[in-house]
């Protein structure tokens, strides 16, 4: 790992402990809605079988409310702060998911293995390769007929809000994190052949949907 990531694993590692707070002064009541979005649009028909895995999973707030909506999925949190994983096998008192700490750029699962594969509010803080790198192993371990579910900001349309917000992409120091939030869907289309967009009730967020091909269709 470079030593860029190495530095920001350090600083996610401190930032844990205040992580819940900071989302919840940040996105207030819109947070559950947003995870209540995104569970829903998941529309897993075989919950006994069906395999989510949590890319950036952050405390895990996210892949228990998937395991909490569907008590028979395996489901699995995958960070590379282990300070973070400590924070969600705290919230996970009932032993719902299982965490892994690694890269998401080089996942350590098999092809075609996952129904859902998820990650929420957490691509545009990757860089450039390396968030390419992370799409592409998201489409390796997702099967032909599963999803790959990708939630971001919505850049908002209110002046003063929309000041703030790329108040807070400057303070991340990658102007690149700042030119993939404006973007469309260019960059999905370039790695997925399928892919849509929908956007929360609020507003507050954006939700890309893709497959890595293109559902069955009976007689064609």
């Amino acid at each position: 790992m470079s030593e860029i990531r190495t530095g920001r694993q350090k600083y996610y590692n401190i930032f844990a402990h205040f992580y819940d707070f900071f989302i919840k002064i940040h996105s207030g009541h819109h947070g559950d809605e947003t995870r209540k979005f995104l569970v829903r649009s998941a529309q897993i028909d075989n919950a006994n079988q069906a395999k989510i895995l949590d890319i950036c999973c952050g405390t895990g707030s996210v892949i228990l409310s998937f395991a909490e909506k569907y008590s028979d999925v395996l489901a699995i949190g995958y960070d590379f702060s282990g300070g973070m994983l400590h924070r969600a096998k705290q919230k996970d008192v009932a032993h719902k998911i299982i965490l892994t700490q690694g890269d998401a750029a080089n996942l350590p699962y098999i092809d075609d293995c996952f129904d859902v594969v998820c990650c929420s509010h957490a691509l545009y803080e990757l860089r450039g390769q390396v968030r390419t790198n992370a799409l592409m192993e998201m489409k390796r371990v997702v099967k032909a007929d599963g999803k790959v579910l990708i939630m971001e900001h919505e850049v908002p349309k209110n002046p003063i809000v929309k000041m703030m917000f790329y108040m807070r992409m400057l303070m991340m120091g990658s102007s690149d994190s700042r030119e993939f939030l404006k973007q469309d869907l260019t960059p999905y289309k370039k790695i997925f052949s399928q892919v849509n967009l929908s956007h929360t009730p609020s507003g507050k967020s954006k939700l890309v949907t893709c497959r890595k091909s293109s559902p069955h269709i009976d007689g064609k």
